[in-house]
């Protein structure tokens, strides 16, 4: 996971067509760089504030209003800067990468602190679904920052699931201790989510009251747009033929979304067979279920609904169905495939849009 900015161009992963924000159904993937088209005219039209770059290998866009000239692009690089030398494992010297080399003696900061108590709590709720001790096999399938493992099969699969179960890590004065050595934390499932909130969170500091933080497509938004209404996400359909089209549009009442998806990050073997970047952590393998995408949303951070959506794509429709029946405090929004191979879509009891 790597953090950079880069200000003088614009990229964006979604578009505004009549102040409707547009997030394309992916997770951990690059998205798309499209034109911005703002078509309003409202009474803080001159109090928004943009600030475009690149972050965790894909782009971000923070949308504010502010009566100010405060500029918070430098705060944005330097908590970027944070997060990563923190938690990226694509950075050598980051505190995670040391750790996931066997350092025993790395003190965690109080980011890295609370993405693995969050992440913990998400591992118990969705009995394991979500597991950032899936390293080893991000890996192995050959999605991850480490050298892919050469024909693996069902042995080699299965000698890899050692090392795989967040019991088998612990924070313990300071330090992530480990089972075994080999155990390689991976939280790029959550990482996304966090950093919007650390972006979310500085603004409430600094008194911004209106604010729509994007990365990758999860977004945090509180107050109102320019136009003095919520701010509005159009969930894209699952298209795969280049087209684009909308499956509904929401409205975020304070609140966060995250967004995750199979069906453009996969790869394909030389025998035909499709491997997705969301690996069970249960079997090792790297198959997609039934769900082509979970978008949840909450009053809680970005991070949580980050890694529940992730859960949701591992546990398929059924299992995410009941999951919500006994977490109210989500919001969700599937697209699934049924038996017939007909796509569909739900909504959860408790979505209002």
């Amino acid at each position: 996971m790597i953090f950079l900015r880069k200000n003088k161009t614009l990229y964006l992963p979604f578009t505004f067509v009549n102040n409707v924000i547009t997030t394309e159904v992916m997770k951990n993937c690059l998205l798309t760089a499209l034109l911005l088209v703002f078509l309003s005219c409202g009474n803080h039209e001159s109090d928004l504030k943009i600030i475009t770059g690149n972050a965790i290998g894909t782009t971000f866009t923070v949308r504010y209003l502010d009566a100010g000239s405060n500029n918070y692009e430098t705060k944005i690089d330097s908590l970027i800067a944070v997060i990563n030398k923190s938690a990226s494992t694509y950075i050598p010297t980051s505190d995670l990468s040391k750790i996931n080399k066997g350092d025993t003696t790395v003190l965690v900061d109080t980011n890295l602190k609370e993405v693995f108590t969050k992440s913990e709590k998400i591992y118990k709720e969705t009995e394991g679904a979500f597991d950032p001790t899936i390293g080893i096999l991000v890996n192995a399938w050959g999605f991850g920052p480490e050298k892919p493992i050469e024909n693996l099969d069902s042995l080699k699969v299965t000698a890899l699931l050692k090392y795989v179960g967040y019991e088998k890590v612990r924070l313990e004065n300071g330090k992530i201790k480990k089972l075994y050595p080999e155990i390689y934390l991976d939280f790029n499932a959550i990482a996304k989510g966090y950093l919007v909130d650390m972006v979310s969170r500085m603004f409430e500091k600094s008194g911004v009251a209106n604010y729509m933080v994007e990365i990758g497509g999860e977004i945090r938004a509180r107050g109102q747009n320019e136009k003095g209404t919520f701010w509005k996400i159009a969930i894209e359909n699952p298209n795969t033929d280049g087209s684009r089209s909308f499956a509904t549009v929401i409205e975020l009442k304070d609140e966060s979304i995250a967004t995750s998806g199979n069906y453009r990050k996969f790869k394909i073997k030389e025998d035909g067979t499709k491997y997705v970047h969301t690996i069970n952590p249960k079997t090792g393998y790297a198959k997609e279920s039934n769900l082509l995408s979970a978008s949840v949303i909450s009053k809680s951070d970005c991070a949580d609904v980050d890694g529940y959506a992730t859960a949701f794509m591992e546990m398929g429709f059924e299992k995410s169905i009941d999951f919500l029946k006994n977490h109210p405090e989500l919001k969700a929004f599937l697209i699934f495939v049924t038996e017939k191979g007909e796509m569909q879509t739900y909504k959860s009891d408790n979505f209002e849009n």
